[in-house]
């Protein structure tokens, strides 16, 4: 019972990423290397939605968050890294504060 409901659970998250109602994301977004592209990435996709149901900022960095949640025991530390430094990229986009990060990775 159990193992059935971790699948379902990793087909929830990995559904929700894909097929996201509030944003429309690009392919791939969260493997790509570079921080800054993927900040560009979500603030334009967070930007340009109707169908949020909050502020930009506040739903590209729920999405990045949520997926570095779900998919970061699976990650390797690299890209885990790169995701962190797209949430520093992604503050800085939208003006706002840089976050006093436990890991320090803010740059």
């Amino acid at each position: 019972m159990a193992r059935a409901m971790a699948a379902g659970s990793r087909r929830w998250s990995g559904e929700v990423t894909r097929n996201s109602n509030a944003l429309d994301l690009d392919r791939g977004v969260f493997t790509w290397r570079d921080p800054a592209r993927i900040a560009r990435s979500l603030k334009r996709s967070a930007e340009r939605s109707a169908r949020r149901k909050s502020g930009a900022y506040r739903s590209a960095m729920s999405m990045l968050t949520f997926y570095l949640n779900r998919a970061g025991r699976n990650l390797p530390e690299r890209q885990k890294r790169v995701l962190d430094r797209a949430k520093a990229k992604l503050r800085e986009a939208f003006g706002r504060e840089p976050s006093r990060s436990r890991r320090g990775t803010t740059s």
